[in-house]
């Protein structure tokens, strides 16, 4: 399949490539969601897929963005979220990925990602996933010149059924090479004993299949996690609230953590320095 490439990809009547909440936020946590919105460009149609097709899990994370926003008022922490489906183009893959641009989403067929000229590619990238993603760079930049500190939480949501398989984590928590603040944010919820809480699960984060933990976390040295709840367990309002809740906890406990055990680890050092006679 060919197609026209217009000059622009998104018209005046589509929505901005992503949207901020909360922007003068106290809290260290910048929260993000790569997969908030299930919008198409009007000049892309639907992606020949129906209304039905584009509600699904294949074109966003169900339950995700609601739920970070009630965690982003809890916290009091700054919220970017994507506004369009990951089918356009994944925000969490990076860009020569296969999965960048699918065209194929589990046994779903996407007609309008067939086919796709290098210029089709580099304009999704240009005006959806650039933007989303310079604007996370441009508010840990912000932070880096203020001597702010920053925590990175990706927000996301699974499926609670993949392939005829069942998923019985309620959660997950992911990392890549850097596992420090990760690990403590699963100790907390794992703290729960009716919770299951899976680690690198249901899925494991890496260079080749993961972008926005990797780039705005671990290339800047920044604490960061990644963590994924189970769709079903989003539907209800009052259960996004709990949820919300429960995440909030985890990552000030974790943050709590954090500080504490840098506080004794510089003490320890300054100690260290000291002349043995200035020692107790």
């Amino acid at each position: 399949m060919t197609h026209d490439v217009p000059a622009t990809l998104l018209s005046d009547e589509d929505p901005a490539p992503f949207a901020v909440e909360n922007e003068a936020a106290s809290s260290d946590f910048v929260l993000v969601c790569d997969h908030a919105g299930n919008r198409i460009p009007r000049r892309l149609g639907r992606l020949g897929l129906s209304e039905r097709e584009l509600e699904t899990h294949i074109a966003w994370d169900i339950g995700v963005a609601d739920t970070a926003r009630l965690l982003a008022t809890r916290l009091d922490a700054l919220l970017i979220t994507q506004s369009y489906s990951r089918l356009v183009v994944d925000a969490n893959r990076p860009l020569e990925s296969p999965e960048s641009i699918v065209t194929l989403s589990e046994a779903t067929p996407v007609p309008g990602n067939e086919g796709l000229a290098d210029a089709q590619r580099e304009q999704r990238a240009r005006e959806i996933f650039h933007p989303y993603h310079d604007r996370i760079r441009v508010e840990l930049d912000r932070r880096e010149r203020e001597g702010r500190a920053a925590i990175l939480v990706a927000l996301h949501s699974f499926t609670p059924v993949f392939r005829d398989r069942a998923r019985d984590w309620q959660a997950g928590v992911l990392y890549n090479r850097e596992p420090r603040f990760a690990r403590l944010v699963l100790a907390e919820l794992r703290r729960d004993p009716h919770l299951i809480v899976g680690e690198n699960e249901p899925y494991a984060a890496s260079d080749a299949t993961d972008y926005t933990i990797v780039v705005h976390g671990e290339q800047r040295g920044l604490d960061q996690v990644e963590i994924e709840l189970r769709q079903d367990l989003l539907v209800e309002a009052d259960a996004r609230r709990e949820w919300a809740e429960r995440v909030a906890h985890a990552l000030e406990a974790a943050r709590s953590s954090l500080l504490d055990a840098r506080a004794t680890s510089a003490i320890v050092g300054d100690a260290q320095a000291l002349p043995r006679t200035l020692l107790p």
